[in-house]
């Protein structure tokens, strides 16, 4: 002991070292501390060299939180945002803007799906690759389909996809336009999970159609093509009325209205769960006239009284329509009637609210589901 008693004291102290610090010395970092760190999918394959790299590093890099641009660093070490890592395997399909592809991932083995967006030397990225990437990368949900990947080159922009295996038009297709009814359920109600999960974050999808629903063998259904999304607090007055296939687009946005919310993606989902159970479109119109009369002869032409205002669209007054009647509880449409009540609603909010009402009587029977497959003969 020192003349002042406490000399002595310190250096014993300063000999001890914490038991936690101790362990983490000696612990060996393993592929799940980086899948865990990094939040990689179990199943990845890291590079040869990559886990010997960290542990010579040692684990006092696992102590510290991970910043945003190591994260990115981290990332690109073990393959992602690298053309390199992907093979594709077939051609699936090509718009306008984009080519899809039918890939591989070198890292899990998986199967995935390619979106190459080709980029303009002018004009860059299109608009709606860019917000679909954006909301994509927020919305994580069984009944959403995962984006995996991004890569960024001077030619192209390529979005990896998860793979499933068809889309809602070719499982119709398929089945001879027959789906069993039970099937039609648990289709309808992946679909308005995944769709509440949108709404809920302020998201309209605006582009609902059998072709955006995308089924694996599984027979979970996820709702894709992010394209036209909007996020914004909603209700707003401020978007485009060019939305949605002529098919499944609301009376009110076929004659220009630009005030609308989540009645939008309500009203495809009224008519696509018509075409589930009948196997045909409900409303086929090839011009925004012809589809408007479809809609009227069968819901009725709107006057003043159930749809105020309509009598100064326009729109309305120049396309001239007959006065079709408003159906009762018959309208010769050949499904039961909570079904055909379905597609009697409107922008308006006292039809939206009579629709969830039917849905929820319609989906008390949604566990009772049979296995994924078309109607048995």
């Amino acid at each position: 002991m020192s003349s002042d008693g406490e000399s002595d004291l310190a250096s014993s102290s300063d000999g001890v070292q914490s038991p936690v610090k101790v362990r983490l010395r000696n612990k060996k970092i393993s592929t799940e501390d980086i899948n865990k760190r990094l939040s990689l999918p179990a199943d990845i394959r890291l590079p040869d060299g990559y886990l010997e790299k960290f542990n010579l590093i040692g684990p006092a890099l696992f102590e510290q939180p991970i910043s945003r641009r190591l994260r990115r660093v981290s990332l690109s070490e073990i393959g992602f945002g690298k053309l390199e890592t992907y093979v594709k395997l077939d051609k699936l399909g090509e718009g306008t803007y984009a080519t899809v592809y039918k890939g591989r991932s070198k890292l899990t083995d998986n199967l995935v799906a390619l979106k190459e967006i080709r980029l303009e030397h002018e004009e860059g990225a299109p608009c709606t690759a860019i917000r679909e990437v954006s909301l994509l990368k927020d919305l994580k949900h069984a009944n959403i389909v995962t984006l995996h990947d991004i890569i960024h080159t001077q030619k192209s922009l390529t979005l990896v996809f998860e793979y499933l295996d068809k889309d809602l038009k070719q499982y119709l297709d398929d089945c001879g336009n027959i789906i069993h009814v039970h099937n039609v359920k648990l289709f309808l109600f992946q679909l308005l999970r995944g769709l509440s999960y949108c709404h809920q974050r302020k998201v309209l999808h605006r582009d609902l159609k059998p072709q955006n629903l995308l089924i694996n063998e599984r027979g979970e259904l996820k709702l894709a093509d992010f394209g036209l999304a909007r996020a914004k607090s909603i209700p707003t007055k401020t978007y485009s009325n060019e939305v949605v296939t002529l098919w499944y687009r609301p009376p009110d946005i076929l004659l220009g209205s630009t005030d609308y919310s989540t009645h939008i993606d309500m009203w495809g989902v009224g008519c696509i769960f018509y075409e589930m159970a009948t196997g045909r479109p409900l409303f086929p119109g090839s011009t925004v006239e012809e589809e408007l009369h479809f809609i009227f002869k069968l819901l009725g032409t709107p006057t003043e009284q159930s749809w105020p205002g309509v009598s100064s669209n326009d729109e309305f007054v120049a396309y001239n329509y007959p006065q079709y009647r408003i159906p009762g509880t018959t309208c010769g449409v050949n499904v039961n009637r909570k079904l055909r009540c379905l597609c009697l609603f409107t922008a308006n909010a006292h039809f939206v609210e009579q629709l969830k009402c039917l849905l929820h009587s319609i989906l008390q029977q949604r566990r009772n589901v049979a296995q994924y497959g078309c109607e048995s003969s």
